[in-house]
């Protein structure tokens, strides 16, 4: 780690020697841009538009248009700026953490102290930790005014740069006007399943899949060039059919069903108990009948013509005919929609025998 600034953390007439370093990095794989056609690096040129050269960083100067006149700023006027030549984080006052909206944080910094005596450092930590408060302060870096928090990580400060006040945009969505009614059922539902999904913040179990898979494709186009096969290389398999099509189902029933599935992950027998299916009305009371038992489940890949045979009553005198009228149908009926399978295989039953063998 490379420090970026020095400077001091001050309130009242303490001073605390401080050097600032970065404290995230950006673990993206590096991309550049090329000429698809001949894999040319593309490169950008600092090119002036009135004598037409290529203009060194070093020569590039800011400038402010107001449409008539055009005032240029270089590197020394900006630095000659009084809040720009101060080294000092001035802190403002303390006040509680959850004051403060995380919608308002953005880079954060480490604070290492700058003097072989670290006592004001540590006294600043434990005051942080025991008054369980954060300093609100200002300071300077590259040329911008900056309000930040500075808070305790462990046994380091920690530096948050702030947004300041008119940078965060406030929401108006007029589709929010509304107010929904939310039934206690419901309300009820959705807390069963926060509590199935609750735990520990671990953020070493999450990992950017995106970068993961990016790297995957790196290797294997470095391996086999171009005519890399990307279905095989991440192992990708036709996505199966949705239940219903597009059907629109109502929120209670998505609930329901998040709460079984939750339930059932954890344990096989925990959504055999019946509490939730109790609190959900009739209608959730009969689609989940079918899971009320173990030894009454289908496959989960039994089709709804087999669940409607399995249905009608003994002695019917249908049953033996749709089997053999199902079983005639199967090799044009497969690659219907699930949907329609129900319609399909009722109507099978009323074939005629010549209609069988067409």
């Amino acid at each position: 780690m490379r420090a970026i600034w020095k400077g001091a953390v001050t309130f009242g007439l303490v001073n605390v020697p401080v050097k600032l370093y970065s404290a995230t990095e950006d673990h993206d794989v590096g991309l550049h841009q090329v000429h698809d056609t001949d894999g040319g690096r593309i490169r950008y040129q600092r090119r002036c538009e009135v004598c037409g050269k290529v203009v060194d960083y070093g020569h590039i100067a800011k400038a402010y248009d107001d449409g008539e006149r055009t005032v240029v700023l270089t590197p020394d006027d900006l630095d000659a700026l009084p809040v720009e030549r101060s080294r000092e984080i001035d802190v403002v006052e303390f006040v509680p953490r959850d004051q403060i909206d995380p919608i308002m944080y953005e880079h954060a910094y480490y604070l290492e102290p700058d003097s072989k005596s670290v006592k004001s450092y540590r006294l600043l930590v434990r005051t942080l930790e025991e008054s369980d408060r954060v300093a609100v302060v200002s300071f300077s870096l590259r040329q911008r005014t900056r309000l930040a928090a500075l808070r305790v990580r462990g046994d380091v400060l920690l530096l948050q740069v702030l947004r300041w006040d008119d940078e965060v945009r406030e929401p108006e969505f007029p589709s929010l006007d509304e107010t929904p009614r939310i039934t206690a059922k419901e309300l009820e539902m959705a807390s069963a399943l926060v509590a199935s999904f609750e735990s520990d913040f671990e953020p070493e179990k999450f990992t950017d899949e995106y970068q993961v898979q990016l790297r995957t494709l790196i290797d294997a186009k470095l391996e086999h060039g171009d005519a890399v096969d990307t279905a095989a290389t991440f192992g990708e398999e036709p996505d199966e059919e949705k239940e219903d099509g597009a059907e629109v189902i109502d929120l209670m029933e998505v609930l329901r069903r998040s709460v079984e599935r939750s339930r059932g992950s954890g344990s096989s027998g925990t959504s055999g108990d019946g509490s939730s299916d109790d609190s959900s009305g009739d209608g959730a009371e009969k689609s989940s009948s079918s899971r009320r038992s173990p030894a009454e489940k289908t496959p989960a890949k039994t089709s709804t013509a087999k669940t409607s045979a399995a249905k009608k009553p003994a002695g019917s005198g249908a049953s033996g005919t749709k089997d053999s009228g199902s079983a005639s149908k199967a090799p044009v009926k497969k690659t219907t929609a699930r949907a329609t399978a129900t319609k399909a295989t009722s109507g099978s039953a009323k074939k005629t025998p010549a209609k069988k063998t067409g």
